[in-house]
């Protein structure tokens, strides 16, 4: 009998332990659980506060000559700059990118607060019939001449000839500068024939085809032209649409006179 009562104490402990170890396994998971939503909750707090956030900071960068700060800001000004997570960069390039000298924009959000726009301008390479300008890839657009710093040469054609008169400016005036000569205005009319007016204020004519050859012709026989300029006289036109041979106008102060 003795012997059965002193088996049965183990016994008892064991059971007791297994009773503690179960409702600290207990415990222990409750309070994982509560620490978990407590920072969830946390974590929810923080990110809605982050996400009511407003953008602070602008930053504008970019090669803009033309486009001022002043310009992006009023284009902007409408756009909401309370919230950072919700502000859309496409609303703001698209508006951007409308003002008239701007040929490129990029804009992103960079943590926490600063909205970065970075804006390329046009590169105007000369006046398109009067109201427009051409930039560097043929494109016409419309924006404030007052704005340009430099004299720019005039083109003028019929519409949707602007790659061309750029692409024949461009090879027509690398010849000239050969001779010290450079286009102040080409003119494109509707069958195609072409004039220009050098920077000297002389006239060429060029006709429709051949130019290069014409142009090269002209070089050659220019300078004599200017030797035989008579005194009071200045080379008003040359006129090289002949397959052999050009044709000189004169001019005075008051009048012209053809030779």
């Amino acid at each position: 009998m003795a012997e059965a009562t002193e088996k049965q104490l183990p016994l008892k402990d064991e059971v007791a332990n297994l009773h503690w170890s179960f409702w600290l396994g207990v415990t222990f998971f409750v309070a994982v659980i509560v620490a978990i939503l407590l920072f969830g909750i946390f974590l929810n707090k923080r990110l809605s506060a982050e996400e009511s956030a407003p953008v602070t900071s602008i930053a504008i960068a970019g090669e803009m000559p033309y486009t001022t700060r002043l310009d992006i800001e009023s284009a902007i000004e409408k756009v909401n700059l309370g919230n950072f997570f919700n502000l859309d960069v496409n609303d703001v390039q698209q508006k951007v990118a409308k003002l008239p000298w701007v040929y490129s924009v990029s804009v992103r959000k960079k943590w926490p607060d600063e909205l970065k726009i970075y804006v390329v301008d046009q590169k105007p390479i000369a006046h398109w019939n009067g109201d427009f300008l051409i930039n560097e890839n043929g494109k016409a657009f419309q924006a404030d001449v007052n704005r340009l710093s430099d004299k720019l040469p005039a083109f003028y054609g019929p519409e949707g000839s602007e790659k061309i008169a750029l692409e024949n400016f461009r090879n027509l005036n690398k010849l000239l500068d050969f001779s010290q000569l450079s286009i102040d205005e080409l003119v494109l009319s509707e069958r195609f024939a072409w004039q220009l007016i050098l920077d000297d204020g002389v006239t060429i004519n060029l006709g429709r085809d051949n130019r290069v050859e014409r142009i090269q012709r002209f070089m050659d026989v220019y300078p004599q032209i200017k030797l035989n300029t008579k005194q009071g006289q200045q080379v008003d036109y040359v006129d090289l649409r002949y397959d052999t041979g050009l044709a000189v106008g004169w001019k005075t102060a008051d009048n012209k006179e053809r030779v």
